[in-house]
């Protein structure tokens, strides 16, 4: 759990035109953020999506800490929110990953060799995304990434 910035100008564009101006105060609907969390097939019992400015507070309760950090993600990776609160809950805590920014000129092998001195370990990377990533060779910058702990063999 904890603060996690983002890049607010980079992301998919899930909330344009979804502003509803109530009194003195323009605020912004979570539901486009739920339903591509809910269309990912991520699982989070009791999801709840607030948004304040650039700032999105989620919560819930994951069943595994991947669905967590992924949901995390999606809502980070989404244009306009700068910083997620992450107030979500595992039902089985594991390790958590890291969260990796994309620059420009990266890939998912330069990446791979950067955090675990391997290009070809790309696919641990590549799988850690699933199902935001759909290509391994469709990553933009400004867009975080889970870089899983490898797993010891």
């Amino acid at each position: 759990m904890g603060l996690f910035d983002f890049v607010k100008d980079a992301g998919e564009r899930l909330l344009e035109n979804v502003k509803e101006v109530t009194g003195q105060k323009t605020a912004v609907s979570a539901e486009p953020i739920i339903k591509s969390i809910h269309d990912l097939g991520l699982q989070v019992e009791n999801l709840n999506v607030a948004i304040d400015d650039d700032l999105a507070t989620v919560s819930g309760k994951a069943t595994s800490q991947g669905d967590r950090e992924k949901v995390v993600l999606v809502v980070g990776n989404t244009k306009g929110i700068a910083r997620v609160d992450d107030q979500i809950t595992v039902a089985k805590p594991e390790p958590q990953a890291a969260f990796y920014t994309v620059k420009k000129g990266d890939s998912l092998s330069k990446i791979a060799k950067a955090q675990y001195g391997d290009p070809m370990k790309y696919p641990v990377i590549f799988e850690a995304n699933r199902p935001m990533l759909k290509d391994p060779d469709k990553i933009y910058p400004g867009q975080n990434l889970r870089i899983p702990p490898l797993e010891k063999a």
